[in-house]
């Protein structure tokens, strides 16, 4: 086996094992930090921007954006007007993430909708590191991480102006504690966390601290390869893939198998009326 001291340090993470000391977990109940191998893969040009407490991310970063030289990330340790999908209230109980990248998508408003699945991927990877080995990970069409078969993570991009000249990608993370499932849509994923899940506890600087490098190389994929490798990438993660499952757009209901995603990211359905591809829906399992 070839020495790990020859490679990039975001290869070799994913071929040998964590030592003590390179380990991202940590139980519940230690509250010394651990080392942060990753705090010099913060990605070159990219600021950040941490506050105790803001309304929205996503709306801070709007409203930060005509000013920024380049992208930046917005963190806040608390956050009490977030929003999730269609509207719907984005709930977050302290100790969780709430944070947006805003950025000026090469490519306009074709490639800005991609940028949803740059997020998923990098979360994903950001989250099989802040969990362990033994967590069970999946993307759910179109925006949602599972952790254990629950929601963990969610995404929401929005835009500023006609012209879509910045974007923001906001992401919120359960880390601490997940939202009262009470307040779930009926026959939506149950909502946990990270702590609940596996036991252990992470901050949410040190979360981004993750997310941030894997953003990065997942966007630097898209800039240079297209959407082919991360479409690749996205359906190896997939929950439900090759199930019946449920897309709800309105009052329309299709159900059918789930056969992936085409070259935009829309949701390829098998139906007994034949294939049906849905550019926009909500998933039900």
């Amino acid at each position: 086996m070839p020495l790990r001291a020859g490679l990039p340090k975001r290869w070799w993470r994913r071929f040998w094992p964590a030592t003590s000391r390179s380990r991202r977990w940590r139980s519940a109940g230690r509250t010394t930090p651990s080392p942060n191998p990753l705090s010099d893969r913060w990605p070159e040009g990219v600021a950040r921007h941490v506050l105790a407490r803001t309304e929205s991310t996503n709306a801070e970063a709007l409203r930060l954006a005509p000013g920024l030289s380049g992208p930046a990330w917005i963190l806040t340790h608390e956050q009490y007007g977030g929003r999730g999908r269609r509207g719907r209230e984005w709930v977050m109980p302290a100790g969780n993430f709430a944070g947006t990248l805003v950025l000026r998508p090469k490519g306009g408003a074709a490639a800005a909708p991609q940028l949803s699945f740059v997020a998923a991927l990098a979360l994903y990877d950001a989250l099989a590191d802040a969990c362990g080995p033994s967590a069970r990970l999946a993307i759910k069409w179109p925006n949602d991480v599972l952790l254990n078969g629950g929601k963990v993570a969610g995404i929401l991009l929005e835009s500023s102006g006609p012209e879509l000249t910045s974007v923001a990608v906001g992401i919120g993370v359960n880390l601490a504690a997940a939202p009262d499932s009470g307040a779930v849509e009926p026959g939506a994923v149950t909502p946990v966390s990270v702590r609940g899940e596996t036991g252990f506890t992470i901050g949410s600087e040190e979360f981004l601290d993750l997310l941030a490098p894997a953003f990065a190389h997942w966007l630097t994929q898209l800039e240079t390869w297209g959407f082919q490798p991360l479409r690749n990438a996205w359906l190896a993660r997939a929950a439900r893939l090759g199930e019946v499952i449920t897309a709800r757009t309105g009052t329309n209901q299709t159900r059918g198998v789930f056969e992936g995603i085409d070259d935009s990211g829309a949701l390829i359905l098998k139906t007994p009326a034949g294939q049906q591809i849905l550019p926009a829906a909500d998933v039900f399992f």
